[in-house]
């Protein structure tokens, strides 16, 4: 009897040590992948300052402009009637003024603080994130081409 509890316990160690050595073999892969990457990063902007300077410079601008912008195009998306229901159940493109605005930003960022989104403020850096990205690749394809 305690031969077989004895073979289930050693069964179990060899198991959570294949997991873990499989955890470790994965996060030092990623670690490695990411040294290369940035590598590959600096030796493009090494090579190509003047481009890389333009992708940079059009990414902060959008970001900037986006960031600004936020609540302008979370309001129209709220008034479009996208983005569904506030918190309080109430139809975003049934509200008008600052309540529109903070609810269609809530809602862009998954939610209410309350209801365990990242509220106005996730709103906002979503919107910001897409506009920065949207510069960073269109900056990135236009940069090419030169």
């Amino acid at each position: 009897m305690f031969g077989f509890i004895a073979d289930v316990i050693g069964s179990t160690v060899d198991a959570a040590c294949e997991v873990v050595g499989s955890t470790v073999d994965f996060a030092g892969n990623v670690v490695d992948t990411a040294i290369d990457t940035v590598g590959t990063i600096g030796d493009y902007v090494a090579e190509n300052p003047g481009k890389a300077l333009l992708v940079t410079g059009a990414t902060v601008a959008t970001g900037g402009a986006a960031l600004v912008a936020a609540p302008a195009i979370a309001t129209v998306a709220g008034a479009a009637g996208v983005l569904g229901a506030a918190s309080t159940g109430t139809a975003i493109s049934t509200l008008s003024g600052a309540a529109l605005t903070n609810a269609s930003l809530a809602a862009i960022g998954g939610g209410s603080l309350a209801a365990g989104g990242a509220g106005m403020a996730g709103g906002t850096a979503i919107i910001t994130g897409a506009g920065a990205s949207a510069g960073a690749i269109t900056s990135a394809i236009a940069a090419k081409d030169l």
